[in-house]
């Protein structure tokens, strides 16, 4: 499996606090059959205000940690990307090479809990007309998605990949947020999975008990989730995604082919 999602580098966002907690919580994804994390270190966020982020750092962390993992004998490979905070100029991001993954084509993008604001449409429009291709983390977190979850087709529907966190699966955020995910995930309209763990406590590494559940809700496909669209990202391969509208007028489902490239 393939966990994309997660602040494991130690001391850079509001995830791990030290290496031996990075260390702990990259052990444990191990244990679950983990063998590729990528880090979504947080991007642009208020709380990111008086830190200096930027790639050079970042993959400097990331390979002081792979140094660790590797000296242990933990067997998994660190990759390098961001969560990157909605704003308005997210265009001028296009060429920062921590804003967006796998050479410029993905953009993993997260809101305000209770905002998601009518300018997004047009900014990520914007994002896929210059080649990058949003990804949208955890919708069922956002109170707007929570009171009308079409809000989710219509992004997918624009060309937006979805990401949602296997926390939200499990029941951790509670039972609301639960059954958003649920719902996003049965109607095909989630093509990720990740932990978006933050330490090795209560928002630890969890994609294979997450995993185990979604595989009750849909079987094979749940493979897709936590590993084949997660390594296509990786190696900068399309992704082919099949999802459903419901009509409810006639209570009938049209299908929808898309291509993210």
């Amino acid at each position: 499996m393939i966990d994309f999602h997660n602040h494991v580098l130690p001391n850079i966002d509001d995830g791990s606090i030290s290496l031996s907690m990075s260390l702990n919580m990259i052990k444990f994804a191990a244990e679950q059959g983990i063998t590729d994390v990528v880090n979504t270190v947080h991007y642009k966020h208020p709380k990111m205000d008086r830190k200096q982020v930027n790639y050079n750092l970042i993959n400097k962390e990331i390979f002081k940690l792979q140094n660790h993992l590797d000296e242990a004998n933990i067997p998994v490979k660190l990759h390098s990307a961001s969560e990157v905070f909605f704003i308005p100029e997210l265009i001028q991001l296009i060429d920062d090479p921590l804003a967006t993954f796998s050479k410029k084509k993905y953009m993993l993008i997260e809101f305000q809990p209770n905002l998601v604001p009518e300018l997004q449409k047009k900014i990520l429009f914007n994002l896929k007309m210059n080649g990058v291709n949003p990804i949208i983390a955890h919708p069922e977190r956002y109170i707007p998605v929570q009171e009308n979850i079409i809000t989710v087709y219509d992004w997918l529907n624009s060309g937006c990949l979805i990401q949602v966190d296997a926390g939200s699966v499990l029941g951790n955020f509670g039972s609301k947020i639960k059954n958003v995910s649920e719902k996003i995930i049965k109607n095909g309209w989630c093509q990720i999975v990740g932990s978006d763990a933050h330490n090795d406590k209560k928002r630890n590494f969890c994609l294979n008990d997450a995993n185990n559940i979604i595989s009750k809700w849909i079987g094979k496909e749940s493979k897709k989730l936590t590993n084949d669209h997660p390594r296509a990202l990786i190696n900068g391969e399309a992704i082919f995604i099949e999802f459903e509208e419901e009509k409810q007028r006639n209570n009938f489902f049209v299908k929808f082919f898309k291509k993210m490239v």
